[in-house]
């Protein structure tokens, strides 16, 4: 009966580190969060739109959705909080009328110099540093965790954020 004994407070031990580490992946995400809201004025979800069309120079809707895995629905309210601070403009497709482009605006610009690191930005180089089998390893657990949290089919980019990405679906 002893060995059960270590067993069971050895197993609470592990629930509690694993309740622990997903707790300080919370923090961290929170943590960023305000202190972006802070030094930029943005969202972690708008700062990365940002990001997308100053890389791109100019993009679509459509684009900015696939890249950030997230509806067009969505990518129109971020879009429209960003154009509403003047840090991007839409403007007809000189190649196809029919077609909006998003284009990042000289106060886009300066919002973009002015913000601090992503954290997604510090999580992809730690991650591209790992080797391939424990990247491999590393989504596994994720996915079993986001599974567990029954998570797993919620709409998701590739944003670390608490909030403001929103799909059409009522997991919000």
């Amino acid at each position: 009966m002893a060995s059960w004994a270590a067993m069971t407070e050895q197993h609470r031990d592990r629930i509690d580190q694993s309740l622990i580490a997903l707790r300080r992946i919370l923090r961290a995400t929170e943590l960023y969060e305000r202190d972006l809201a802070q030094a930029a004025g943005l969202t972690s979800a708008q700062l990365r739109v940002l990001q997308l069309v100053g890389a791109e120079g100019s993009t679509t809707p459509k684009e900015l959705a696939s890249r950030m895995g997230v509806t067009q629905a969505t990518i129109t309210a971020l879009v429209d909080k960003l154009v509403a601070r003047d840090m991007v403009k839409r403007v007809p497709s000189i190649e196809d009328r029919r077609q909006t482009n998003v284009t990042i605006t000289d106060e886009g610009n300066s919002r973009l110099a002015d913000a601090p690191d992503a954290l997604q930005q510090r999580y992809v180089k730690a991650f591209s540093a790992m080797a391939d089998w424990e990247q491999a390893q590393l989504v596994a657990s994720l996915e079993r965790v986001a599974a567990m949290l029954d998570a797993k089919d919620i709409d998701a980019s590739p944003v670390l954020t608490t909030g403001e990405i929103h799909s059409g679906k009522k997991h919000e």
